[in-house]
């Protein structure tokens, strides 16, 4: 098997994007947030800002503590009310954050919108935005799959649902090919894994 082709880095292209990658910069998985922009530019070079900047913060709830969890052994992957408070809070966050900058207000609704779609995807960009973070999860988080099942969050059937539904969501074409390689990838770590106990 090849190894997966990352997308390239792509630098902010606006001051507020620019501002926006600072201000996720503490975050645990801020990794994860500049890859799944940088993914979003490799499918749309062109991508204008609102879409960069809600793939880089859609998932910026879960720097604030008392937000909603999922919990795999109880719950699918794609729980809708689990999907639903973490886009909507998260929304809600980029929305004050964008005020706070005094980004305008169609910016605000735009960004804030794509990032409450970016779960379930529905229109174009956010379509996008959902297909760059399932390919930024399955490049950069897949490892996490993995800790689930060493802290015992979940078992090994519900990590690989995890890699599968990430896979399976992407509604964008040109994201599939390299979707696909990443799975692999990420499913063939896991077996390894599990094959060699944890060790």
């Amino acid at each position: 098997m090849t190894e997966p082709q990352p997308a390239p880095e792509a630098e902010p292209a606006t001051a507020l994007e620019g501002a926006a990658q600072r201000w996720i910069a503490d975050y645990f998985n801020a990794r994860h947030l500049v890859r799944t922009r940088d993914w979003l530019v490799a499918l749309h070079p062109g991508a204008p800002e609102a879409l960069r900047l809600a793939a880089l913060t859609h998932d910026i709830e879960r720097r604030v503590p008392d937000g909603p969890r999922l919990d795999p052994r109880r719950q699918a992957w794609d729980d809708a009310d689990y999907l639903r408070e973490h886009s909507d809070r998260s929304a809600a966050i980029v929305r004050a954050w964008l005020d706070e900058q005094g980004a305008s207000a169609p910016t605000r609704d735009r960004v804030g919108a794509l990032v409450a779609a970016h779960e379930t995807g529905g229109d174009d960009d956010a379509d996008l935005v959902q297909a760059a973070d399932s390919l930024s999860f399955l490049e950069v988080n897949a490892g996490r799959a993995r800790a689930w099942i060493e802290t015992g969050r979940c078992d090994a059937d519900q990590a690989q649902a995890k890699l599968d539904w990430m896979l399976e969501r992407i509604g964008v074409p040109a994201a599939l090919a390299p979707a696909r390689e990443l799975h692999a990838a990420a499913t063939a770590a896991l077996r390894l894994e599990q094959r060699s106990g944890g060790r």
